[in-house]
């Protein structure tokens, strides 16, 4: 490896902040998955039946989006260049559950203006997931 070729320590900063943020969703993940009972027992009558109608299909998002992103944040640690279609797939399959989530079930009728607030935190930080690894390929930091 040349030197010209050596991330800088930002890089690596940034690429376990992602790993972290990554692991939060898979934590989300599991916890909706596995820490069900008491999180229904903290929400309104019309929260808990939004969040038992939730289609198969979108709990399958969840997941891809949460777990292909932490592989794909690993990825970056690792220097591969295969972080970034993973991070594509992970936003395209986060955003098709905010589709859902949002437009389908209408989840803003049941938790007011603030069911927007992490579906817009996760696609802007999945779009500069996807931007970062795009950069590291053209810098030589990722093969």
């Amino acid at each position: 490896m040349s030197d010209s070729n050596k991330p800088p320590v930002w890089f690596w900063v940034v690429s376990i902040l992602l790993v972290l943020w990554n692991l939060s969703g898979v934590y989300s993940y599991l916890s909706t998955k596995f820490n069900q009972v008491e999180m229904l027992e903290s929400m309104t009558q019309a929260q808990r039946e939004l969040f038992e109608a939730f289609p198969a299909w979108a709990t399958a998002a969840f997941a891809i989006a949460v777990f292909g992103g932490t592989v794909a944040a690993i990825g970056l640690l690792l220097r591969k260049k295969w972080a970034k279609p993973l991070f594509v797939v992970s936003l395209v399959a986060a955003v098709a559950q905010f589709i859902n989530w949002l437009f389908i079930q209408n989840a803003p009728e049941a938790f007011g203006s603030e069911a927007y607030t992490m579906p817009v935190i996760v696609v802007v930080i999945g779009i500069l997931q996807i931007w970062f690894s795009k950069k590291g390929i053209q810098k030589g930091w990722l093969s």
